[in-house]
């Protein structure tokens, strides 16, 4: 199973770090970026499933961050819970009016923060919660790692599962051969972006197996989708 993919957005290095540790020890694929900016480009880069936004950095404030992310077509269904020091009433409503799909004061909970990091997931990664996703006639069991087609049981590799899984997870995204790496391989230092090719081309043949119709599409110069 593909694991969900955090990025942390903090500039104070102390609050990174904790927020690293814990959610590593959560099996969640962490991302770092320090500073509003270079969130823009790992956003771009990565597409993470949830992003933990504090409020307060240099460059580009995370409320601005926040603003085009949710202004963006691609990016603005990735949830974001904002983290600030901020604590007044109108300052939460202005996070949240700007598109925060949460809202977390400073110094905050870790436990709880990891709470509201999966009730997040439960709306946007049903695979991550192991739950069955559908896709015309294709069923996946996350909590089984069975697949299904027409009701007819499919053999897949683990890899080919977990590119299932995201591709399921949202049809019709078109996925570069690098956001398949990170998200898929995790960026092995070993694996070359032919190999997505290869993983591609064997859950195609899987898909198809018996007799389905080619559901994965080739997007030329772009990558790979689902529909």
């Amino acid at each position: 199973m593909v694991k969900p993919a955090i990025l942390i957005v903090e500039d104070e290095p102390s609050q990174r770090e904790i927020l690293c540790y814990n959610l590593e020890a959560e099996g969640y694929e962490v991302l770092i970026a320090e500073n509003g900016e270079e969130a823009l480009l790992v956003v771009d880069e990565a597409s993470p499933d949830i992003i933990l936004l504090d409020w307060m950095m240099p460059l580009v404030s995370g409320i601005e961050v926040c603003r085009r992310l949710k202004l963006n077509r691609e990016t603005r269904e990735i949830p974001i819970i904002m983290l600030s020091a901020r604590s007044e009433e109108v300052d939460k409503v202005r996070g949240l009016e700007t598109g925060a799909d949460d809202y977390m004061i400073k110094p905050y909970s870790v436990i709880e923060l990891l709470a509201r990091v999966r009730g997040q997931l439960r709306r946007t990664r049903a695979a991550a919660m192991g739950q069955k996703l559908r896709f015309e006639d294709i069923v996946l069991d996350a909590e089984t790692f069975e697949v299904f087609r027409d009701n007819q049981p499919l053999k897949l590799g683990p890899t080919e599962f977990r590119l299932l899984s995201l591709f399921m997870e949202k049809p019709r995204r078109v996925w570069s051969r690098d956001q398949l790496l990170d998200r898929v391989w995790s960026r092995e230092t070993d694996v070359e972006t032919r190999t997505v090719d290869v993983h591609i081309g064997r859950l195609r043949k899987a898909l198809c197996q018996n007799g389905g119709t080619d559901l994965l599409r080739t997007v030329r110069g772009a990558g790979y989708a689902l529909g």
